[in-house]
């Protein structure tokens, strides 16, 4: 009995092979958040390795991506991200949006919750574990948006509207 369920796990784990989800390879920059704000080439590069893979419209894939399910989670974990924030497509944010999302850089580095530990786990990715040094850089680089902002829009464009309750 054992011999068939491993045998139809072994069957399974082969047919899933085929059903590969798409990458996210477009790499359209067209509202990229470099554009309106000022990027150093020290946070270019901190981004590009610690967030670009799940926070823009160019991931660089592992060789293990090739692998069901694994292909799956990564792909689950890439349209997240970006869903939650993606440098690619900044500049078509409202203003306030892209304020707050400066805002939630400051705070998800600082708090250490980005990079997820599961980017880094098992030695993958150093890269993206960011010392304290770096995630200091970010931080700063966030704040001095936020103060460009601040000077260049009114106090009350910058802040997220509150959604009306459809009920009354």
């Amino acid at each position: 009995m054992l011999k068939k369920i491993l045998i139809g796990l072994l069957i399974i784990l082969v047919i899933i092979q085929v059903i590969r989800p798409g990458k996210n390879l477009s790499d359209d920059q067209t509202n990229n958040i470099a554009l309106k704000y000022p990027v150093s080439g020290e946070v270019k590069e901190l981004l590009r390795v610690a967030c670009d893979d799940c926070h823009s419209n160019k991931t660089a894939y592992p060789w293990y991506v090739n692998i069901q399910p694994v292909a799956w989670f990564l792909d689950h974990h890439v349209q997240e991200g970006k869903r939650e924030l993606n440098f690619s497509t900044f500049l078509q944010l409202p203003i306030a949006v892209q304020n707050h999302k400066f805002d939630e850089i400051i705070e998800m580095v600082e708090k250490k919750e980005m990079p997820l530990e599961s980017y880094t786990f098992f030695g993958l990715h150093q890269e993206a574990n960011l010392n304290d040094q770096q995630r200091e850089l970010l931080i700063n680089w966030a704040k001095q948006q936020m103060t460009t902002l601040k000077k260049e829009y009114p106090a009350d464009s910058l802040k997220m509207k509150r959604r009306s309750n459809p009920e009354g």
